[in-house]
């Protein structure tokens, strides 16, 4: 591939974590452990893909959450509320991440085979630096390391889904073109990071937050339930703005040619 230049990935959904697991579940911990308050695992998986904090604060200000709140407490949610959880889920979230930092099955050929191509890899996620330095040795003893690595706390001008992480990410590796990149994330804000970046998007839907089932949970599945699930994540994503939808990262090089193809003719995402 002569002008694809780099990839720039999410974390957990698309790389590690089929479905997404450890930050979902640890969300509905964090607020039963800081509050005794009962959050669904489908709530929790509503703004997936942001910044923790921004996540927990997004969660607080959905209006079936604060009826419940109100009800429990007599009171709306503060975003004191919201500082008290997220320094709860911190601890949880860094004693969970570490579990599933293997990569999902197929991805880590793909990646090196494209390494070996001159690709780079760069990869941001909605967790912050401090889960990230946990996560990031962990993936590495299952041998995948990218190139760089952006947490959500890490730029000064916010996160997900503003482009700041994934053109954090451009800097540090030397990018020549914003639109030889390609964004790959399985939530829709991971989406809109890249859209609002300037690069091509793709988005996971199978092994990510659309469908939101463990590897195991997937395969006990029929063939018809697996179809209509795919269908919906693969609606949700390309309606978010996604360029191209695939099943796994796995599944990526047809889309990583066509793309190049498209650079070759001029064209831009």
């Amino acid at each position: 591939m002569k002008h694809l230049e780099a990839l720039i990935l999410d974390w957990a959904g698309t790389v590690v974590d089929f479905g997404s697991i450890a930050p979902t579940s640890i969300f509905v911990e964090a607020f039963a452990k800081a509050y005794d308050f009962t959050i669904s695992l489908d709530e929790a998986r509503i703004p997936m893909g942001m910044g923790k904090w921004d996540h927990i604060n997004t969660l607080l200000n959905l209006d079936v959450i604060q009826v419940r709140w109100q009800k429990q407490f007599g009171r709306l949610p503060s975003k004191d509320d919201v500082d008290h959880i997220y320094q709860t889920f911190m601890p949880l979230q860094q004693a969970k991440v570490a579990e599933r930092a293997e990569p999902i099955a197929g991805v880590l050929p793909v990646l090196n085979r494209l390494k070996a191509q001159g690709i780079k890899i760069g990869s941001c996620s909605g967790y912050p630096k401090p889960v990230m330095d946990v996560l990031l040795p962990a993936a590495k003893a299952h041998g995948y390391e990218p190139d760089h690595s952006v947490g959500s706390d890490e730029c000064a001008a916010g996160s997900r889904p503003g482009p700041w992480m994934a053109l954090a990410n451009v800097l540090a590796l030397g990018i020549n073109r914003v639109a030889a990149c390609v964004k790959v994330d399985d939530s829709v804000p991971g989406i809109s990071e890249g859209l609002n970046a300037g690069m091509w998007t793709v988005g996971i839907a199978v092994t990510g937050n659309a469908i939101g089932l463990s590897e195991e949970e997937w395969n006990a599945l029929s063939m018809s339930e697996q179809k209509a699930l795919t269908l919906n994540a693969y609606h949700t994503l390309y309606s978010a703005g996604a360029h191209f939808v695939i099943d796994s990262l796995a599944d990526i090089e047809p889309v990583l040619f066509e793309i190049e193809s498209r650079l070759a003719r001029g064209e831009r995402p």
